[in-house]
């Protein structure tokens, strides 16, 4: 008895039991990213065709067995890595290497370690989680983490540009968990502290961040070559024939010609018209009121429901900037606030295929002070970015596991968030909307450094400047530049205050490119634009050398950058601790110090480095960094961080201190300046 998919809800839709047409044709649309994985062990189209082959009839034999304790994808995956294993061992294939455009890459992988290519290719080629490719594998998901660190560091060295960098080996670990942006919120925080201050780790963390967008990019533009499916769907038909023909059973009814399995998948969109008029009645978010009124989205509405909490999306807006996502979430047992974390429960299941994957999605923190949010207790007005769309069109398949309880008993919403698991589903229709770019071309210095303004971007759902930081001079570079506002068209658009975003592109090495992100402002045209700064970051190099001795005595002081620095302990043990300060902040050159701890032993020590501290305002007021009260920096202008006291733990047995060396410093200078830009 044959019985369809939809009776059987373990399976995917398109399959029927015992039926070998619809495991061909799951194949044909899944051939893309199969094909990749099957190229990165046998380099060969006729021994990739016998791994589909293979692959599709031990589907068809163990279907029966298949059971919903894993994914179908994932069952399918193991029947495949079990042949592709079989096949990279069968001398009596052919062993020939065909040429490829992507051959550099391939090759680079072919010659990693068995594990690290799997984990690899099973990441970024099939787009697998940590957690299913470890339940793939056998091997637990933090020994994945760790193969997929030591792969790329290896799949960098494989392409020729890996010997130069060297990050700190204590942070080098976080680097999957921060691209991923899966750090905890106060790891993330001294991650990118740390990040700030060593260019090091900055340089490692750019390279290690190339080699996998080189390595996403090249899977994106990997194809199959042309009549591959066909000639597998051949031998299946030929096969198929046979079978019939030995058991004289019934005329066959399937499989005719080679072509009888292509598929045309044709997707509609159906909208309704709305007026302006209709929105100003009955959308309450004013945000979403100005997107829906400038007719640069629509209402969509959207609903699922489990576990007592109802998701709503109410509209998306996408562009090639970013998609938002306007939703609202209601608690219809409790008087509880939900919000949706993009890191955390939210997942695109179709994300590879649909948006750009070397961007990231922008930062929004919860907006729970807000007159909408404070209006009923149990419902909660959100949005979040999602990655741009890589067409004109196309629907996002939005699964969401996990929703985090707002809590209002905090200044930081994000340190007490609660979850509340469920499953709630969507299938989003979007269309992107059209940008206007125009080349600005306008050079200028801040603080003695070469900086170009490169382009104004007017997007429906940002105003974006995109400029460049010269990085010749070593003695004092940018970090970051901060931006007051925009003036465009007599209009005011504020700074983003999480707007500072890097731009994965860089053509010149002698300049580094940025974005700024400020307010949307539904202008197309402008014909000038004034550019108003507010502050920049610098590091200045300025070297000194301080000699440790744990036999003397201690707190001792010298004198750096205008500053009296004491070093108050150094304590030989496991681990060995140094710890020295400056309490001193008003008219300190210095935020914070660039500094390596030199040891007696060759090589490069673990260590662990905490510190306290003091924000100042921008008019001197104070607020203590470790004290009790939560700082809301958002509503802090313009925050400087001045370091008060660091403390270094040196992990290994009694390691010995050497010398404290001071490379230079961070410090910020705030600016006036504005530059006026016409676009005639």
């Amino acid at each position: 008895m044959i019985i369809p998919a939809k009776n059987n809800p373990i399976l995917p839709s398109m399959i029927i039991k015992k039926d070998i047409e619809s495991i061909v044709n799951w194949f044909e649309q899944h051939q893309r990213s199969f094909y990749a994985l099957g190229w990165s062990y046998l380099r060969n189209q006729h021994n990739i065709e016998e791994l589909f082959y293979r692959a599709i009839l031990k589907v068809q034999k163990e279907l029966p067995r298949f059971t919903s304790s894993t994914s179908f994808e994932i069952w399918v995956l193991t029947i495949f890595i079990h042949i592709w294993r079989e096949l990279s061992l069968d001398k009596s294939l052919q062993a020939s290497e065909e040429s490829d455009p992507h051959q550099e890459l391939f090759n680079a992988l072919y010659q990693l370690k068995e594990k690290e290519r799997e984990v690899l290719v099973l990441t970024y080629i099939k787009g697998l989680s940590k957690e299913e490719t470890a339940q793939l594998l056998q091997v637990p998901a933090e020994q994945v983490k760790e193969l997929l660190f030591s792969g790329i560091q290896s799949l960098r060295k494989g392409m020729g540009y890996g010997e130069h960098y060297h990050g700190c080996i204590e942070y080098q670990g976080l680097y999957v968990d921060y691209l991923e942006r899966k750090l905890e919120r106060l790891a993330k925080i001294d991650f990118e502290m740390h990040i700030y201050h060593c260019s090091d780790c900055q340089e490692d963390l750019a390279a290690f961040q190339e080699v996998i967008l080189n390595f996403t990019d090249t899977i994106e533009k990997f194809s199959v070559p042309a009549g591959f499916m066909e000639n597998v769907k051949e031998r299946i038909v030929e096969r198929e024939s046979r079978i019939q023909q030995k058991k004289n059973k019934r005329k066959r009814i399937g499989l005719i010609a080679a072509g009888i399995f292509a598929l045309v998948m044709c997707a509609g969109i159906f909208t309704g018209a709305f007026s302006k008029l209709y929105y100003t009645w009955t959308e309450e978010d004013l945000e979403l009121l100005a997107f829906l009124q400038e007719d640069v989205g629509k209402g969509l509405n959207l609903e699922a429901e489990s576990e007592g909490v109802k998701i709503k999306i109410k509209s998306a807006i996408a562009d090639d900037i970013q998609t938002l996502i306007f939703y609202e979430i209601e608690d219809t047992n409790e008087n509880n606030q939900y919000m949706m974390n993009i890191d955390d429960g939210v997942f695109i299941e179709n994300e590879r295929e649909i948006m750009v994957t070397n961007t990231y999605p922008r930062y929004f923190p919860p907006d729970i002070e807000s007159d909408l949010n404070n209006k009923e207790k149990n419902i909660y007005h959100g949005k979040m970015s999602l990655r741009p769309l890589k067409g004109d069109k196309g629907t996002i398949k939005l699964k969401i596991n996990k929703v985090m309880e707002l809590m209002r008993n905090t200044s930081d919403p994000y340190m007490n968030l609660e979850p509340v698991t469920g499953e709630w589903n969507f299938e989003i229709p979007v269309t992107k909307q059209p940008s206007t770019e125009y080349a600005l071309n306008e050079k200028i210095e801040l603080e003695g450094v070469p900086v170009r303004l490169d382009k104004l971007i007017l997007a429906p759902t940002a105003t974006i400047l995109q400029y460049a930081i010269n990085n010749e001079q070593s003695e004092k570079r940018i970090d970051i530049i901060n931006f007051n506002n925009l003036d465009i068209n007599n209009k005011i658009v504020k700074a983003d205050l999480y707007g500072n975003s890097y731009v994965h592109e860089q053509p010149d090495m002698n300049w580094n490119n940025f974005q700024a992100y400020f307010e949307p402002l539904f202008e197309k045209e402008t014909k000038e634009v004034k550019v108003h700064f507010g502050s920049v970051y610098l590091s200045i190099e300025d070297h000194k050398t301080i000699k440790l001795d744990d036999s003397r005595e201690y707190p001792q002081t010298f004198e750096y950058a205008g500053s009296t620095i004491s070093i108050d302990k150094v304590e030989i043990g496991q681990p060995t601790t140094v710890i020295f300060s400056n309490h001193e902040i008003k008219n300190r050159a210095y935020e914070s110090l660039h500094f390596n701890i030199v040891t007696e032993e060759e090589g490069n020590n673990s260590m662990d480095i905490d510190y306290e501290g003091v924000i100042v305002d921008k008019n001197g007021k104070e607020y203590d960094m470790n004290g009790i009260t939560p700082i809301i920096f958002e509503e802090i202008e313009q925050p400087r961080h001045f370091f008060t006291v660091q403390i270094i733990k040196i992990h290994g047995n009694k390691v010995i201190p050497e010398n404290l060396d001071i490379t230079g410093y961070s410090t910020t200078k705030y600016l006036d300046d504005v530059v006026r830009i016409s676009l005639d």
